[in-house]
């Protein structure tokens, strides 16, 4: 029991004369209570009235009266640390409503606690949600306008070729007429010739008329086919939005294995992560740097899973290395759907896939080229922007935090998402494009930056 329950309760155990706690109490008409030899012998010297308010005992009433009339006090129990063999035998009935009063209030505010913590989960279960729906939508958008765009691209291209197509038939016809035209008047004419000599001249020269056109071809227009193109165009993208409510299709089958007890950096996980980073997470793939590809200016670590641009160089340039300050993965994939997850030091880096085919030389002033071409794409993230770059264009984003960041590549579909994970997974940018070729990821960094390929504890790497 608290202590200033229990003193409050003592107080108000008090006799008012004695100020011990109650032995036989007694209750006054005017509702005042004393200990009752402390009344009795509180008349036998003064005034037979109330010691605190004064009310009179009625003149009338007999002292043997007193005892019939007043009550005995039943809510005076004992309370802890008292004592004394006057006080009733009932304190231990207050004692236990006192601590069910107890427990029912620190169960009540249990309660009010995992109200709180519950209303906290669902506002941020509802902002995470809701910020995948509007990726899955964003990223469903911007597929359907590209489809969109491909779709109608076609149509116009098979109604140009089938016009054409018809175009020429027209010429070959109205050809064929004219000659027949020209045939028939010049029959015509030695029908209605007067002079039969020059009738039998003429008509000697008189070649046959112009042969019969050949069958004429099909015009290449088909309604159904246009449609099936559409349809098995947009089928992949009909499940892109609802595709959680699915079981996850089975990650490829490694190619490039990590031995078993290589130990790598872990992808950092917060205490409550955020579902939408549990869902790639279906699609994680363990990557290593290629040494090969490397800048010599980059020192890999951590079996080949950090790397770090230092001033110095580690000498010569190898062959087939960057000579810009870049370094690509050995891993490449060309089919399927694929989850990664970096950690980086600081701003100033690039990440992106690229086509084998991306060149390793310099070229002008840059010391990058990821997103240079129409081979590549990449993210940069700068101190004060993020820029979406492919074949040299740049699209500026908002600040985002570049620490932790996600790539989500789906050759099958034909997107590339980045995602920004700290606090919680948002996109950033998602590219659309039909990968017609294996790509790997590549990464570029400044100096004095460095980078981790985050590996996950239990995952399946990816084929390429």
């Amino acid at each position: 029991m608290d202590a200033s329950v229990a003193e409050q309760l003592r107080e108000k155990l008090n006799c008012s004369i004695c100020l011990g706690l109650y032995r036989d109490p007694v209750t006054l008409p005017c509702g005042h209570n004393f200990c009752g030899d402390c009344i009795r012998d509180s008349w036998r010297r003064c005034e037979q009235s109330c010691p605190e308010c004064r009310e009179p005992w009625p003149s009338w009433s007999p002292w043997r009266g007193l005892l019939c009339s007043v009550k005995v006090l039943s809510l005076c129990k004992r309370v802890p640390g008292t004592s004394g063999a006057g006080n009733p035998g009932v304190g231990g009935q207050l004692r236990a409503r006192l601590e069910v009063t107890q427990q029912r209030s620190t169960q009540a505010e249990t309660q009010l606690q995992d109200l709180q913590q519950q209303t906290t989960h669902i506002q941020s279960s509802a902002c995470t949600l809701a910020s995948m729906v509007s990726s899955k939508f964003s990223c469903l958008l911007q597929a359907l306008e590209k489809r969109q765009a491909l779709a109608l691209e076609n149509i116009e291209t098979a109604k140009t070729q089938a016009l054409a197509q018809i175009q020429d038939e027209e010429r070959q016809l109205r050809g064929h007429l004219e000659a027949l035209t020209q045939y028939g008047r010049r029959v015509h004419d030695l029908l209605t010739q007067g002079d039969h000599q020059t009738f039998l001249q003429e008509s000697q020269q008189l070649l046959e008329p112009p042969a019969p056109l050949g069958p004429r071809t099909p015009v290449q227009w088909d309604e159904d086919e246009q449609l099936s193109d559409l349809k098995e165009s947009l089928s992949p993208l009909c499940g892109l939005l609802l595709e959680e409510q699915h079981p996850p299709r089975m990650p490829a089958k490694a190619a490039h294995s990590l031995p078993a007890d290589t130990v790598g950096p872990q992808a950092p996980v917060s205490s409550m992560l955020c579902p939408l980073r549990k869902q790639l997470w279906q699609y994680y793939r363990n990557l290593t740097f290629d040494p090969a590809s490397a800048n010599r200016h980059f020192y890999l670590s951590h079996e080949d899973q950090q790397v770090t641009h230092h001033r110095e160089p580690q000498g010569p340039a190898r062959p087939g290395s960057f000579e810009l300050w870049q370094v690509q993965c050995a891993q490449g994939f060309r089919a399927g759907r694929h989850y990664w997850e970096v950690l980086t030091s600081d701003h100033s880096v690039t990440l992106g896939v690229t086509y084998p085919e991306l060149t390793r030389r310099k070229q002008g002033m840059n010391t990058d080229n990821i997103g240079r071409g129409p081979d590549s794409w990449g993210l940069c993230i700068q101190e004060d922007s993020v820029q979406a770059w492919h074949n040299g264009k740049a699209q500026r984003l908002p600040r985002a935090s570049g620490r932790l960041l996600g790539m989500e590549l789906d050759l099958d579909v034909g997107y590339l998402t980045f995602y920004s994970l700290e606090p919680q997974a948002q996109q950033l940018h998602t590219f659309n494009a039909f990968f017609n070729h294996p790509v790997y990821p590549v990464f570029w960094l400044l100096e004095g930056r460095t980078l981790t390929l985050c590996h996950h504890p239990v995952t399946q790497e990816a084929e390429i």
